[in-house]
Formats: C-alpha cells, sequence, structure tokens
C-alpha cells in the first residue's frame, strides 16, 4: 500500500483525497520504521524548512527516507516535501536537509513580484520527463511559496516556470519526484500528474 508520510506538517486530507479520487488507497505513517515495508510513498508539506526537519528527525524520517530511496523506494514530494530534499534553504540557516537534490532553497525576490507567490502559473517539463505524459507542453499548477529551487541544474529540474525568475517547479533524480506547486490542489492537470507518478513507479 502507498505510504503517507505524516510529520504533523502536511495537508494529509488533501493528498489522500487526490488519492482516492484515482482509486488509491493510502497508510499515514509517523515513525521511519514504519518505511522499511513500503515500496512508494508520499512527503507532503506545509511550513517553514526549520521546523519540517525538526518534526522529520523527531519521527526518524530524516534518515529513514534516504535510506528508502537508496534500497529502491519510490517518492514523491510535495511543496516543502520538495524543498526537505535539498541541501538546505534561505529560510533556515544552518539547518540540513535531506541532501537527495543537490542545491539550496532561496527567497524570492519581493521586487521581482508579491512574495508569497500564491496561485496558478505556468509549468513546462523537460522533454524526458515520465510525469508527463497526457498533459499539454505549458499546464497550470497552482503554488502557494515564498522560497524556491532556482532554475539551472539540468541533471535534476523536470518541471520549470517562472515568477520574476526562472524556477524549478519539479525535480527528479532516480526514484525519487517532487513539486514546488501542489497537484492535490490543481484539479486535472495535478491529478493527471499524480497518476502519472502512481503509473511509472507501479502502484497503477
Amino acid at each position: 500500500m502507498l505510504k503517507l508520510i505524516d510529520y504533523n506538517m502536511g495537508n494529509l486530507g488533501s493528498v489522500a483525497n487526490a488519492l482516492e479520487r484515482l482509486g488509491v488507497a493510502c497508510q499515514p505513517i509517523e515513525h521511519g520504521e514504519d518505511l522499511r515495508d513500503a515500496e512508494v510513498c508520499i512527503l507532503p508539506g506545509v511550513g517553514s524548512f526549520g521546523d519540517g526537519m525538526k518534526n522529520l528527525a523527531e519521527r526518524g524520517f530524516s534518515e529513514a527516507i534516504p535510506r528508502f530511496l537508496a534500497g529502491g523506494g519510490w517518492l514523491f514530494g510535495v511543496c516543502l516535501g520538495m524543498q526537505m530534499l535539498l541541501d538546505s534553504s534561505e529560510e533556515a540557516p544552518g539547518v540540513k536537509g535531506l541532501g537527495i537534490i543537490p542545491g539550496t532553497v532561496v527567497k524570492f525576490d519581493p521586487a521581482l513580484g508579491k512574495v508569497p507567490q500564491i496561485g496558478w502559473n505556468r509549468a513546462e517539463f523537460t522533454p524526458d520527463c515520465p510525469l508527463a505524459k497526457g498533459l499539454q507542453e505549458k499546464s497550470f499548477f497552482y503554488f502557494v511559496h515564498s522560497y524556491y529551487v532556482p532554475a539551472g541544474k539540468p541533471e535534476t529540474v523536470a518541471v520549470s516556470s517562472y515568477f520574476g525568475t526562472p524556477f524549478s517547479a519539479a525535480v527528479g533524480k532516480g526514484r525519487c519526484f517532487a513539486t514546488q506547486f501542489h497537484p492535490e490542489k490543481s484539479q486535472l492537470c495535478g491529478l493527471t500528474l499524480l497518476r502519472n507518478f502512481l503509473t511509472v513507479s507501479g502502484v497503477l
């Protein structure tokens, strides 16, 4: 069964409802040990980088997630769940991320647009992105964020977007994918993207 990581900061209800619409059951888990028998999991996230990493560590996920991926598991991160996959964030200086995706999360310059970015924005998939099946070249997704992953790392960027500056709307590395936008709030495009991940990972 698909595991939904609960570290007391993710919008589990919205994600679970989106999965239900796709005909997929999920099991919330609250401790890193619960990943040992998992094959596919989702790491949602709403809130600050520092609090998120603190909660992951307290529940044993900060060590369990890299071990899970190294063992061949599939992971899908959402919003803060994407940012925590990186090495660090300007939001919490000195706090280490999971280090799955190289790079640092940075804050939007208010001179470039109203921060946080809230609302619909175009996202452009890389040509070989496995999550793009059935989606138009530049589809709209729903964003809520003040911090972002800079563009410029083609080996990990799966989807790009623009808000005063180019940024990574989604990243991917091996069996790990993550989106800055909220697919569970992005209507048909979001459900299509989630279905693509569930298909690639063998859930569907």
